[in-house]
């Protein structure tokens, strides 16, 4: 009988290389005979159930792996597709999902394509740290390859760290600077996350996936809960939130769409095998206008590699690098050199008036009071009017910094919806539940509005942007109210029309409509007279 027993355990070596997630049967156990012994039997399913509770996709023979040459791919994809190792089922939740993406060509069209600067990276170090291939894919899943994606749950960027976590790994957040939106970073502490995962579930990758996305401790949790009820432990057996049943099939679905894709499939925007980007390191903290024209690219193609940037500089206390395109880092290495540290800042000398305060002062110039104090060797609140404050300033108009935090709210802000809008400023004791229930309106939409997750900190004086159905009756005022003024308003520094049509409410079509003179000009410059026609009852 113990012989019977030793032969059958080369056949389950040999019956495949990847781990199965399928049903509860397991092949090995109709060779056993009806008259082998009870403790055959039980060895037996003992086996069963720890291949099935451990799920391991990863799993190939050694003798089948066979060496393959990185390089020698033209597409990037190619170069996953050919390494992809997940066994998928053939299930209903991934059936659907492959469903949806195959249903929805232009989507994939857009997401590969938006990939392409950041996928060779990506793929270089899931390699290097011998992660399975289809951890590149998992950026499709999370933001849509968007560096800057924000959620309702507060996870920002490419892989979509909240904010503790991201803490956890590394990634620095303040308010110069969110290293969750950083490419470099943020892809160096998603193969960590995701490796500390795939070790605390003892290798399966479906668990730690599920908990990439809803968080370890709601994984053990349902894991416990079923081994109390003697049930099965494998990822589709267990209880999870609605959103993470959906996520780990969504990763297997793709995996198995690009495996399985035809030459001439061209829902994956083909990604050179190239590097795309190289690292530069600048020593100091540097204005990104100035960053882009060393390196002779726009703007957007500078956000494109650097979004973890809040401001219009990098961090005074660093990180000191920017990614470049390969193509452009001898440029600025060039043209870094002729610059000296402290030019590579504009300053602004600020005279002190009375009944100015730090607080005022920061807003006036949108920066901040610490770095008021730290500039200017201040260490209380305390100023003096007549003195001289130093302050950073940007070199261009606000505007032309397209992707800094400001400028990202307010083109969230100034997006025209359905319905009335109202800026609402935000007074002590106010949460975005309270204001939503305030204005009849959902709360992830408000949240939404305002480039925020529903439970973001509010803060004194705030202005938030509401779309209601139906026009809000202001206090004082009778229903219908409606005193229109035209007013002329001069240009500042800083101003853009989007920034002007949301200081006073008012659509921008219709400011571009008044200032027809204006369509021509490329960018306001300070000095110049806009017409404005401006409902009174709503300057609140």
């Amino acid at each position: 009988m113990k012989l019977k027993l030793l032969l059958l355990l080369p056949v389950v070596t040999l019956i495949g290389c990847k781990t199965l997630i399928t049903g509860s049967s397991d092949p090995a156990l109709n060779l056993v005979s009806n008259n082998q012994s009870a403790a055959a039997q039980l060895a037996m399913q003992k086996q069963r159930q720890l291949e099935e509770e451990k799920t391991l996709l990863s799993a190939k023979c050694d003798s089948e792996i066979t060496e393959i040459d990185p390089t020698s791919f033209d597409d990037t994809w190619d170069r996953i597709a050919q390494q992809l190792t997940f066994e998928i089922p053939d299930n209903r939740r991934v059936r659907a999902q492959k469903s949806w993406y195959l249903k929805h060509p232009e989507y994939m069209k857009r997401v590969t394509k938006r990939a392409a600067p950041y996928l060779h990276y990506i793929v270089e170090e899931i390699e290097k740290s011998d992660l399975p291939l289809e951890m590149a894919l998992l950026p499709i899943v999370e933001s849509a390859f968007d560096p800057f994606a924000y959620s309702h749950g507060r996870a920002s960027g490419m892989w979509q760290f909240i904010p503790g976590t991201g803490r956890n790994f590394g990634l620095k957040q303040n308010w110069w600077y969110d290293g969750r939106r950083d490419v470099y970073l943020s892809t160096k502490a998603a193969i960590r996350f995701l490796s500390y995962l795939n070790k605390r579930f003892d290798g399966d990758w479906l668990h730690a996936l599920a908990a990439y996305n809803s968080g370890e401790g709601n994984v053990r949790k349902a894991i416990r809960r079923n081994k109390k009820s003697g049930k099965p432990t494998n990822f589709w057996a267990l209880k999870l939130p609605k959103e993470t049943k959906a996520y780990v099939p969504k990763l297997l679905a793709l995996a198995d769409i690009l495996a399985n894709r035809k030459p001439d499939d061209e829902q994956w925007t083909r990604v050179a095998n190239l590097p795309y980007f190289d690292r530069v390191k600048t020593e100091s903290q540097i204005d990104l206008s100035l960053a882009a024209a060393m390196a002779e690219i726009s703007m957007t193609d500078l956000y494109q590699l650097n979004p973890a940037f809040n401001q219009w500089a990098t961090a005074p206390k660093g990180p000191h690098y920017l990614l470049f395109p390969i193509n452009k880092v001898d440029t600025f290495k060039r043209n870094l050199a002729t610059i000296p540290k402290e030019q590579r800042i504009s300053y602004k000398k600020y005279q002190i008036k009375p009944g100015d305060s730090l607080i005022s002062i920061a807003k006036k110039f949108g920066t901040t009071v610490a770095l008021l104090r730290d500039n200017n060797n201040i260490r209380k609140n305390t100023i003096r009017a007549g003195k001289s404050l130093l302050i950073p300033v940007a070199s261009e108009a606000r505007d032309k910094y397209h992707q800094s935090a400001s400028q990202r709210l307010l083109a969230r802000q100034s997006r025209q919806r359905k319905g009335n809008k109202l800026t609402v400023k935000v007074k002590r004791g106010d949460s975005m539940w309270d204001l939503s229930r305030k204005y009849k309106v959902n709360i992830r939409s408000l949240a939404k509005w305002n480039n925020m997750a529903p439970t973001d900190p509010l803060k004194i004086g705030q202005k938030l942007v509401v779309w209601t159905k139906q026009p809000v009756k202001v206090a004082g005022l009778s229903a219908g109210t409606n005193k229109t003024k035209k007013i002329y308003y001069k240009v500042r520094r800083g101003d853009s029309l989007a920034r002007i049509a949301d200081k006073f409410n008012v659509n921008l079509n219709s400011v571009k409509k008044w200032n027809k003179k204006m369509g021509k000009k490329k960018y306001l410059q300070p000095g110049d007279s806009l017409t404005l026609y401006v409902d009174i009852t709503r300057q609140y």
